[in-house]
């Protein structure tokens, strides 16, 4: 490989990469997922939200009475797992980067932080939707098996928006969570007891409890859940769900993007 010069024979003092093309935007995402596919972690982490929600249906199918082998109830029990695990999920694909010290790469072969965050949040959402898409499988499977007589009766198209939903709120809450702390036992350790701490002093502080579905996640994420197989969320419902979300998973999100932004990589 020659080294072009000058035309006075002295050697360029920079190197023009106007004519590079830029990485795209969907070959940055399919890295992202590719990065927890690849690592031990990864792989373990994905199968055990496939294998424990489909232990969890199975549980449920052979100890619960056959009127209640519903497809909205075992929608319903899918979600607790999903809920634990997904979160996980999304921590890990912004801080084992920074744990392993491969965010140099990245950042060394796409400069632009803000594309990397958001490859990463669009691989979230993917793993978010297949994990809906095999909850869906699961649950349609056990119902069509051993049922009860009219499994599928009431099923509308607002449960599957709804569990939609809870899935995609829980991991970009774990993502949210690695974006601000960037260390994976430190954003695994938040997510699980701050929500829980919230939840515990809203229930016990009397004059709390009024102001807790509009700023515990957990109280109003709990209407979410009531309502597979009900009538759905209210007005009021839908209004506490977006104003907790704000709380606890849109603004820790946008100061996570603003670390990670002014981070200095090592």
């Amino acid at each position: 490989m020659s080294t072009s010069t000058s035309p006075t024979g002295a050697m360029p003092t920079s190197l023009d990469v106007s004519g590079t093309p830029r990485v795209p935007f969907t070959r940055l995402v399919a890295v992202e997922m590719r990065k927890i596919i690849d690592t031990r972690a990864g792989r373990w982490l994905l199968a055990a939200i496939v294998l424990i929600t489909a232990a969890i249906m199975a549980i449920f199918f052979f100890t619960a009475d056959s009127p209640e082998r519903t497809f909205d109830n075992f929608i319903g029990i899918s979600a607790t797992p999903q809920g634990f695990l997904l979160p996980v999920l999304g921590i890990l694909l912004v801080t084992s980067e920074w744990s392993q010290r491969t965010a140099m790469v990245t950042f060394a072969l796409e400069p632009s932080r803000t594309k990397v965050i958001l490859a990463k949040t669009v691989a979230a959402l993917v793993f978010g939707l297949l994990a809906f898409v095999a909850a869906i499988g699961v649950a349609a499977l056990c119902t069509a098996v051993g049922g009860a007589d009219g499994g599928f009766d009431g099923v509308e198209a607002q449960l599957f928006l709804l569990f939609l939903a809870l899935q995609l709120l829980t991991v970009l809450q774990g993502l949210a969570y690695g974006l601000i702390l960037l260390n994976t036992p430190a954003a695994i350790v938040t997510f699980f007891v701050l929500p829980i701490a919230s939840s515990i002093v809203f229930n016990l502080v009397s004059g709390l409890r009024d102001l807790a579905p509009w700023l515990d996640l957990g109280t109003a994420q709990g209407a979410l859940f009531e309502s597979f197989g009900g009538p759905g969320l209210t007005g009021e419902e839908y209004g506490q769900l977006a104003t907790t979300t704000l709380i606890w998973i849109v603004v820790p999100f946008v100061l996570g993007w603003i670390r990670v932004m002014r981070a200095e990589v090592k």
